[in-house]
């Protein structure tokens, strides 16, 4: 039974979304959900929810279905999700395991090209993901 996203127009909305994604570790679901919304929209639409399970899916899920498809996307939403609110801190209880995750999704972006992004700017992120 494929869970259904939709684009959330609210911060309580796309909570719903995301602890029914969290439950049922769809990241195929959340790779569409990822794609359907804005990445500048993702600070205010997490508020202050954002936790090591979210930041790890939504890194499996751009790593797995987006980045090979839409690069651009997925550093757009890397970059946008490193100015949520609780960013600092879920990064800090991060384990190492889970931070290759992040760096593995970094390697396949710095092999894609996108006009979205330069290796420098690939570069400053990574710093802001402390890796």
């Amino acid at each position: 039974d494929k869970l259904r996203v939709w684009e959330a127009s609210s911060a309580y909305d796309f909570g719903q979304i995301i602890n029914a994604l969290n439950a049922s570790k769809d990241r195929a679901a959340c790779a569409e959900l990822l794609t359907i919304t804005d990445p500048k929209t993702l600070p205010v639409l997490l508020s202050n929810k954002l936790e090591g399970e979210i930041l790890l899916i939504f890194i499996q899920s751009l790593e797995h279905y987006v980045a090979g498809k839409d690069p651009g996307l997925a550093y757009q939403h890397l970059f946008y999700l490193s100015k949520a609110e609780r960013f600092k801190v879920v990064l800090a209880l991060l384990s190492r395991n889970e931070k290759e995750e992040v760096q593995q999704l970094f390697d396949s972006l710095s092999e894609s090209q996108s006009d979205q992004y330069s290796l420098e700017d690939l570069e400053s992120l990574k710093k802001v993901y402390e890796l």
